[in-house]
């Protein structure tokens, strides 16, 4: 783990950055800094390709995806943590992987028993069975509304993405209730927390990691014209499976010590073109 510096697996042409979001290519506001809409217009005028590459579901992502203009030929998301591989030109899912309802309906019970917040998602909007706080506050950060229904598993038709818990006040509750369920879901399902006070559970095919080799294998594009950038646990996959993998300077330690580099900016203060103006712009 060292900062970014032009040495070391610098001399490739990189073609694909494989980003996060929320704490990396996004401030703490949600917004993208000028800095970095700067530094990406340039990366992509010299024929570079960005994915996003998010825990968020695909319609947050793709409203992000249109401002930011990586909506074209040749450009794709990565949602629900690798759940979902979409392309935006084609407006075509290449891979999707989902949650067994009856996985859901466990899950939730046991979160709403110990009156921790959970929900789930709709192909348009995330579903919840309780009005919270921290619904709220997801559905403000994620620029996404929400509905309120009876029992989200009879809602659905279909098996969604994820489940994702939220506690911004403990993340010891969290852990418990993580631990609790180990046995559980041992054979079921996977978990992993996206932020200090989000819990997802997803299918095991689903990780950041796999997406970013699914990409580049179709697109073939060899393993050394990729890097990925993270800041939270859910980003190690992607971090460890591509060439070059970064940390923002606000990332977890543990997401740090995955990486081959951490940048000097945090995320609030144009930490992601400093990646691309280090690596990628000529």
């Amino acid at each position: 783990m060292t900062p970014l510096t032009n040495t070391g697996k610098r001399g490739i042409i990189l073609k694909v950055i494989f980003t996060d979001l929320d704490g990396t290519l996004l401030a703490d506001n949600k917004e993208i800094t000028p800095g970095n809409r700067k530094a990406i217009s340039a990366a992509l005028a010299q024929g570079n390709q960005i994915v996003l590459t998010s825990g968020r579901p695909l319609p947050s992502v793709l409203k992000l995806a249109n401002e930011l203009g990586l909506d074209g030929r040749g450009c794709y998301i990565i949602a629900s943590n690798g759940a979902l591989i979409y392309d935006s030109f084609r407006d075509k899912i290449l891979f999707e992987a989902s949650l067994k309802r009856e996985y859901v309906r466990y899950l939730m019970d046991e979160a709403w028993k110990r009156g921790i917040h959970c929900h789930s998602y709709s192909k348009s909007h995330v579903l919840c069975e309780h009005p919270t706080k921290e619904l709220a506050y997801y559905e403000n950060a994620i620029r996404l509304s929400a509905l309120i229904v009876p029992d989200v598993t009879s809602y659905l038709s279909y098996d969604p993405w994820k489940v994702i818990l939220i506690d911004r006040d403990s993340k010891e509750t969290l852990l418990k209730f993580q631990a609790d369920m180990e046995d559980w879901a041992k054979d079921k399902c996977a978990s992993i927390f996206s932020c200090e006070f989000m819990l997802e559970y997803c299918p095991f095919e689903a990780t950041k990691g796999r997406a970013v080799q699914f990409l580049c294998e179709k697109l073939h594009i060899p393993p050394e014209g990729s890097i990925a950038v993270g800041d939270a646990e859910n980003d190690i996959s992607m971090i460890r499976a591509a060439h070059m993998g970064v940390a923002m300077a606000n990332a977890s330690q543990i997401t740090k010590d995955a990486a081959d580099a951490v940048t000097t900016n945090d995320n609030n203060h144009d930490g992601f073109a400093e990646i691309l103006e280090t690596y990628v712009l000529k």
